[in-house]
């Protein structure tokens, strides 16, 4: 069969892979000139199975009143701009209720959990370095914020998810090189879990789906999706492709291909920040920088060691534009980095990044057949599309190909956002 998939970010090239290894004829294709280069470019390389969660959780929309004018705020409204995303809000606020935040964030961790041993396959069979690293910790910086953890302890427990308490000696002893005044109460590790450089894992398994036939044409535009029994793609330059079925992985840029077709997904772009620098040596002995991958709870912002780089990244802000980038949440990744790392990475060679994650108001993406004819969704793995993205396009190419999925999808499919 023919498939085309629109987009190449990690969703797109995972979902080409999975659908050219079982034998299919695969078109990608990405108004970009190369893989990853949007959302996917420069994320902060996490993949925890184990603390993948939907945002819309209990106790959130009081946690983001209560930060609304604060300087390290992790939630931030831009300006009148944010308010077309009312609706959005609205859906978020539903889905903050205790019931359904356990249903999405069940559904999202049994993804992610398929989506790991999807990922560690891949990187095994086909022997892919992208600067992984084991080990993940959940810093908390005082008794309150480890009080607030153990509903989220409590789940990972009844989910079977690896995990354990530490005391600030734990924490310490597995990232010695914490700064000494930094003040941690206690943490969450999950040794399981850990990071890897995303954009290079997408550049690494684009050459694979290659070897497996699929073909990626750069710097093409879909203009107009044509669904039906033999879906069609209007490209900007006019021609006209014909293909057996169209997966969509085009992140927010999705809604201007669906809308027009009635399927108006509740997709909204929430933009992320990061900074990238790499390590220097200490007095010519070992790096200070962490030696796996961290979460600062109390700022959502997470540190990550991409081979020689450390990599900080943040913050969720609504409104505003891709193009913006905004001196408030690049200062706090620049204070936590500090915090918690002084004088590890040399900032004269700092690389700054601000990316739009394609989230839906409740948490889980959605994967499988839309209500338009010969169209297929992979979309809206807002903050978690790194490590969601294996399992997401292993199961859309088995649901596609009529196959069970490996998984339970409740929860997971189109369906959903029509209930």
């Amino acid at each position: 069969m023919r498939v085309a998939v629109i987009g190449a970010g990690i969703v797109g090239v995972t979902t080409a892979y999975e659908l050219a290894a079982q034998g299919q004829q695969v078109t990608v294709l990405e108004r970009r000139a190369s893989v990853a280069a949007e959302t996917s470019f420069a994320n902060a390389g996490v993949v925890a199975p184990g603390y993948v969660t939907p945002w819309a959780a209990p106790g959130m929309p009081l946690k983001v009143l209560g930060q609304l004018l604060a300087r390290d705020a992790a939630v931030r409204f831009v300006g009148l701009s944010s308010l077309r995303h009312l609706p959005w809000m609205w859906r978020f606020l539903g889905a903050c209720r205790p019931r359904v935040h356990v249903a999405n964030r069940t559904a999202m961790q049994r993804l992610a959990g398929y989506s790991r041993e999807r990922m560690q396959e891949l990187a095994s069979r086909l022997d892919l370095d992208y600067e992984q690293r084991t080990g993940y910790m959940v810093l908390l910086r005082t008794e309150r914020a480890l009080h607030q953890a153990r509903a989220g302890l409590r789940l990972l427990e009844e989910l079977g998810v690896a995990h354990e308490m530490l005391d600030e000696a734990g924490c310490r002893r597995h990232e010695p090189a914490l700064s000494p005044s930094a003040r941690v109460h206690a943490a969450i590790r999950l040794p399981q879990d850990g990071v890897g450089n995303c954009r290079q894992f997408a550049h690494l398994l684009k050459n694979e789906a290659q070897r497996q036939g699929a073909r990626f044409d750069f710097d093409t535009e879909v203009s107009r999706l044509m669904p039906g029994p033999r879906p069609s793609l209007r490209l900007a330059g006019g021609e006209v492709q014909e293909f057996d079925h169209v997966v969509v992985c085009a992140g927010v840029d999705a809604h201007r291909l669906l809308a027009p077709h009635g399927l108006a997904l509740p997709l909204a772009p929430v933009y992320g920040y990061s900074i990238t620098a790499p390590l220097r040596a200490h007095d010519g002995g070992p790096d200070m920088g962490p030696r796996a991958a961290l979460m600062d709870e109390a700022y959502k912002v997470a540190i990550s060691r991409l081979g020689q780089r450390v990599r900080v990244a943040g913050s969720a802000e609504i409104g505003g534009s891709l193009t913006d980038l905004r001196r408030a949440p690049l200062a706090t990744l620049y204070r936590v980095l500090d915090e918690w790392f002084p004088g590890a990475a040399s900032m004269r060679e700092v690389q700054q990044w601000k990316g739009a994650r394609p989230m839906l108001p409740d948490g889980p993406p959605v994967i499988g057949a839309s209500r338009l004819p010969g169209i297929w969704l992979n979309l809206g793995h807002g903050s978690s599309g790194w490590a969601l993205s294996c399992g997401s396009a292993r199961v859309l190419a088995d649901t596609l190909l009529g196959k069970a999925p490996a998984i339970d999808m409740r929860g997971l499919t189109p369906a959903r956002l029509h209930a």
